[in-house]
């Protein structure tokens, strides 16, 4: 079975998914690119059924390496931030207050240092047809230079260098919306300005545990 470690962890998220209320149902989907071959979710099957067997190998034409379902309608998407960026696995969600975001703001804004792990204030793409190649072509263009996009009244995609990164940074997303939201209810929320955003981003790029140099 072709890329089996990756499909293992799309299924691991894809559960996890659903437990963190990033998605309902069926919707949402994940991939995890590993050379020039992509893992990715099929389309429409309940997450609780889906096995690494079941998970799509596509290359980055969206051809099949292997027979098996049908990959997700938005794998036009998942494909578009790979031919856009270095990433190594894709977030696609339909999170409550992300979505609901992109029914009010053409950007979140930096209502909290954390959006910086984004690369900054996130943007929200146009709308367009899910599962459409317009809709890869806003949120990518949207999503230049951060790893976060909202999609007008859809959902969020997140890019990482691994699929664990990729997804944090969906919760974070996710979180930064809820709090823009509770914020808001109650009044106009303060902003940092962009300079604290840069600063923090040069502080979280040494965030965490030394690297150990004896270890490769």
């Amino acid at each position: 079975m072709l890329l089996q470690g990756a499909r293992e962890a799309v299924v691991e998220h894809c559960l996890r998914m659903r437990a963190d209320d990033l998605t309902v149902a069926t919707s949402g989907n994940i991939s995890v690119r590993v050379g020039e071959l992509v893992a990715v979710t099929p389309s429409g099957v309940a997450y609780e059924e889906l096995t690494p067997a079941g998970v799509c190998v596509v290359d980055l034409q969206g051809r099949p390496a292997e027979a098996g379902p049908v990959p997700s309608s938005e794998l036009p998407m998942h494909l578009a931030v790979y031919r856009a960026t270095d990433a190594g696995a894709v977030v696609h969600t339909h999170p409550l207050y992300a979505t609901a975001v992109s029914l009010l703001l053409d950007e979140l804004p930096a209502v909290h240092y954390m959006v910086a792990t984004l690369g900054g204030p996130v943007r929200v793409a146009p709308y367009a047809t899910y599962g459409t190649a317009e809709l890869a072509e806003v949120g990518v263009a949207a999503m230049a230079g951060r790893s976060a996009v909202i999609l007008r009244n859809h959902g969020a995609t997140t890019h990482g260098p691994d699929l664990a990164t990729a997804y944090t940074r969906s919760l974070y997303l996710e979180w930064l919306c809820r709090l823009w939201h509770q914020a808001s209810l109650a009044g106009t929320p303060r902003l940092l300005p962009p300079d604290e955003i840069d600063r923090v981003a040069a502080m979280l790029a040494g965030y965490g545990q030394p690297r150990d140099p004896t270890t490769s």
